[in-house]
């Protein structure tokens, strides 16, 4: 499984983004497809994630109502828009596999553990 992220780019604070996050090799069906991203000396931070099976999504505290995550298993395609961005959204953005045929659907945006596949990473500066 090969993700190949971007969409990145340098945006103005309330601007708009949308990232794509394109997975090669088997159907995207099976797998959680999370957002994460990091800014320099941050960690790792959960942004959002969509499940496999039943297609529900889950966002970190900081973005919630901002930012839209959503998935077009025709295109073996997975989008994250982003809105009303903010300085603090500055950072390298990835996105990452894990794999879950099977119920329960519950993907994580609190621990990377169970993404075992992962892009490149693309980067968002939002500055004036």
């Amino acid at each position: 499984v090969q993700l190949q992220a971007s969409g990145g780019g340098l945006v103005q604070p309330g601007g708009s983004l949308r990232l794509s996050c394109v997975v090669s090799g088997p159907t995207l069906n099976y797998y959680d497809i999370g957002w994460f991203r990091q800014a320099p000396g941050k960690e790792r931070e959960g942004v959002s994630c969509i499940n496999s099976g039943d297609g529900r999504t889950y966002y970190g505290d900081s973005v919630k109502g901002r930012f839209i995550i959503s998935r077009d298993n025709t295109k073996n395609t997975v989008y994250l828009q982003l809105n009303s961005l903010k300085p603090e959204d500055t950072a390298v953005y990835y996105c990452a596999a894990s794999y879950a045929p099977l119920p329960p659907y519950s993907c994580s945006v609190v621990t990377t553990v169970g993404y075992d596949y992962w892009g490149q990473g693309t980067q968002v500066t939002v500055s004036s």
